[in-house]
């Protein structure tokens, strides 16, 4: 995940936009169990002029269907794929890593504790097996706790 830092420096009109684009999908898609996010997943383009990342793509949980024990994430963060925590996530990598401030790293977690009632909704009218809604629901909590969000 680091190195996709280093191309949006490289190469985006405006890396510290981008950077911060790029910190609500790590977020989102470690809180929507998608263990499924590699390289090829990330791309930049060039639009009105301007260089930054694609628009998101494969959005979807893997981790209720696949159940990876050994990935939480598909790209190493901090050298780690599993048992990421706040201090991995959001100080090293939103903070230290992607160089946003601390208002922003807050304005994303903000925006998504005010969600969570409506994933918890969606999840529940959702055409998943019963089952499948549980280990959904169970998945969120746990990386929610893991990121400090209530």
């Amino acid at each position: 995940m680091e190195k996709v830092v280093g191309v949006i420096n490289k190469f985006c009109t405006f890396p510290a936009i981008e950077k911060l684009i790029l910190f609500k999908l790590v977020i989102f898609n470690y809180i929507i169990g998608n263990d499924d996010q590699h390289l090829k997943n990330f791309s930049i383009i060039t639009k009105d002029g301007k260089v930054k990342l694609s628009p998101c793509y494969d959005l979807l949980n893997t981790t209720i269907e696949y159940q990876k024990p050994d990935e939480e994430i598909a790209l190493p963060l901090k050298g780690k794929k599993k048992h990421l925590t706040y201090e991995i996530l959001v100080k090293y990598y939103g903070l230290e890593r992607c160089e946003l401030t601390t208002k922003s790293v807050d304005k994303v977690l903000e925006t998504v504790s005010s969600a969570i009632p409506v994933w918890k909704y969606l999840i529940n009218s959702s055409f998943l097996s019963e089952g499948m809604k549980e280990k959904y629901l169970e998945l969120l909590e746990m990386r929610l706790h893991n990121l400090k969000i209530s």
